[in-house]
């Protein structure tokens, strides 16, 4: 999944001040002294441009995605309520840092609604981030080694106005993992800015899978209880971030449905 560059949600800072003090610069001219100085909108910019550095796309199979098409009219109608609220006051709960998870079996159309939410946050000019979370941690993986590199990722990846992690807990656990994501969660926790998730598992069972990097230390294994504690921390802040999961089990509907377009994918 190519990156590509996306404008924020906010005013466009390439453009305007969002303060309404520069020129849409970054920085404010002394005349008397002949001297420029940062402006209040400049670190914004720069997290921004970080930002546009993530992968912000949404992937060709999901292009397509809205409420009228299927997989969505099928789908249980609470929950798809729900993601229409979000998606219709999406700069609302963006400025909030309020997130989003759903839960449930194997396409069962998770993934279809998570890119409905990242799509209306495109399309409303926010920085998006979309990552499967195995994909995100081998990218994290990959930085390693380079100077300065996995921490400036952290700071894209808390940056970005909405991160969309994809699969949460499918991927093999280990101790070095289960920290990054931690690192990833509280980062946006911290910074209070949102994450939509998606997953197979409930809270509990999350926890239970987490805690299992126990015993597949990279780095020597932290024991049970750490792995656990660290598991509990992640779970505790995605559901003050996102609330409840929003539930979808069922039967896998791509067995009995074949997509013949990009915009009816289910996951």
């Amino acid at each position: 999944m190519p990156s590509e560059p996306r404008a924020s949600g906010r005013p466009a800072f390439r453009d305007t001040c969002p303060l309404g003090i520069c020129d849409g610069s970054g920085f404010i001219l002394d005349e008397e002294t002949n001297l420029a100085h940062d402006c209040g909108c400049r670190a914004s910019r720069i997290a921004h441009l970080r930002a546009a550095q993530l992968e912000g796309r949404i992937p060709k199979r999901y292009r397509g995605v809205s409420f009228e098409r299927a997989p969505v009219p099928s789908l249980p109608e609470p929950v798809v309520a729900e993601v229409r609220s979000y998606a219709h006051d999406i700069s609302k709960r963006i400025e909030e840092g309020r997130g989003l998870w759903l839960v449930g079996d194997v396409g069962t159309g998770k993934t279809t609604l998570a890119m409905i939410i990242s799509k209306a946050a495109l399309e409303a000019g926010h920085s998006v981030a979309i990552y499967s979370l195995p994909r995100l941690l081998n990218l994290i993986r990959d930085e390693v080694g380079q100077e300065s590199g996995v921490v400036e990722l952290l700071d894209r990846l808390a940056g970005v106005d909405l991160l969309h992690i994809d699969d949460l807990g499918a991927q093999h656990t280990t101790p070095w993992r289960l920290e990054q994501l931690y690192s990833i969660v509280d980062a946006r926790y911290q910074a209070a800015r949102p994450i939509v998730a998606t997953t197979n598992l409930m809270p509990d069972e999350l926890i239970r899978q987490m805690s299992a990097a126990a015993g597949h230390g990279e780095e020597g294994p932290p024991g049970a209880e750490a792995a656990s504690q660290v598991g509990r921390r992640i779970v505790s802040r995605l559901i003050e971030m996102c609330g409840d999961p929003l539930r979808l089990f069922g039967e896998d509907m791509r067995m009995a449905f074949q997509p013949r377009s990009p915009s009816t994918a289910v996951s």
